[in-house]
């Protein structure tokens, strides 16, 4: 069998956990990384064996003056690949598409960018039938991708009338929150809906919901609290039952000790899962409640995490190497050992 050519552009927090799992799939060749940096991230993938390029001829000496052994630019990147993943600062990638379509690669953005950047916005489990043979698609955000694994599990049950949730999110990443970190705050997002209800009506229209979002000085994961109208009165089993219908939403307990993010963190690590992430929506079982006909539930998202297994099958669409979504995410959740329950 052919395997699909994959490139990552940027090699930041999304990228160089996609380039590892690219080269996880069997199905598919990871080609190399481009970026324009010179610092200890790259210097990583030159330790991995990938092969590094340069966005420009520009970059690619001043890379090289710092050891960094470059074996091309973006232009030639391109010509030795079926698809990139494109994983640059939203503010480089609108540029990075209009090359991608002028030399036939098909591309994905991430969450940042604009659904009208490709007119498309994916999450595996929701619409992978109509990206298939795409020439481009959008892996929606973090956190909008647990709202669609969530809802759209209550939604293909029949219980969902419509859903009002709360996002505590983390400040900003790890590695750099000693540069724009917030510390004593709590800091509302301006607007109400906050951006992710609109962001989840691109893949689900139809979505009666509102969201409200709290950045917290924090950095591990973000929270989610949500109060869903259902369609009847339903029992917790109902509920439980459509939540397993994902094999991306996995249940924890405060029963295990399991009752915050850094503990669940804490987990992952010891369940020696690579930088510890966690790919998964880790929903509350023994606090989700349900009272006639609506339900309260919270869960965890790993921002670093969650979306690399929608690039992956994201890939297998737009390719149409895999015209079944149920198959690619059984490819994909086996590959990073993806599991609805850690117990």
């Amino acid at each position: 069998m052919k395997k699909i050519r994959v490139a990552v552009n940027g090699y930041g927090v999304i990228g160089k956990r996609l380039a590892d799992a690219i080269a996880l799939q069997e199905d598919m060749e990871f080609v190399g990384v481009c970026d324009v940096s010179a610092d200890w991230r790259i210097k990583m993938a030159v330790g991995k064996k990938y092969k590094i390029f340069a966005t420009t001829n520009e970059v690619a000496g001043e890379m090289i003056r710092y050891g960094i052994p470059v074996v091309g630019v973006l232009d030639s990147l391109l010509q030795q690949c079926d698809v990139i993943v494109d994983c640059t600062p939203k503010k480089f990638s609108a540029s990075n598409t209009v090359k991608y379509k002028n030399a036939g690669v098909k591309f994905i953005v991430q969450g940042g960018d604009k659904h009208e950047t490709t007119g498309h916005s994916f999450t595996a489990e929701v619409n992978y039938d109509s990206a298939v043979n795409r020439e481009s698609t959008r892996v929606v955000s973090c956190n909008t991708t647990s709202i669609l694994r969530t809802l759209g599990a209550l939604q293909n049950a029949g219980l969902l009338l419509s859903a009002r949730g709360t996002l505590l999110r983390r400040a900003t990443d790890p590695w750099e929150s000693h540069l724009n970190g917030i510390m004593n705050t709590l800091l509302p997002e301006e607007h109400i809906p906050s951006h992710q209800a609109p962001d989840a009506k691109t893949v689900l229209p139809n979505l009666d919901i509102i969201t409200t979002a709290i950045k917290v000085p924090e950095t591990l994961s973000h929270l989610h609290s949500w109060v869903v109208k259902l369609t009847r009165k339903a029992t917790k089993e109902e509920v439980l039952q459509a939540f397993k219908s994902s094999s991306r939403i996995a249940f924890i307990n405060y029963a295990d000790g399991l009752q915050a993010n850094n503990v669940v963190k804490e987990l992952m690590l010891e369940m020696e899962r690579p930088r510890g992430d966690m790919y998964e929506v880790a929903l509350w079982e023994d606090m989700l409640a349900v009272r006639g006909d609506e339900l309260y539930y919270s869960y965890i998202v790993d921002n670093q995490a969650i979306v690399i297994p929608e690039n992956i099958d994201a890939i297998r669409a737009l390719t149409g190497v895999e015209k079944e979504g149920k198959v690619s995410i059984s490819k994909t959740d086996k590959s990073l050992g993806i599991m609805s329950t850690y117990f």
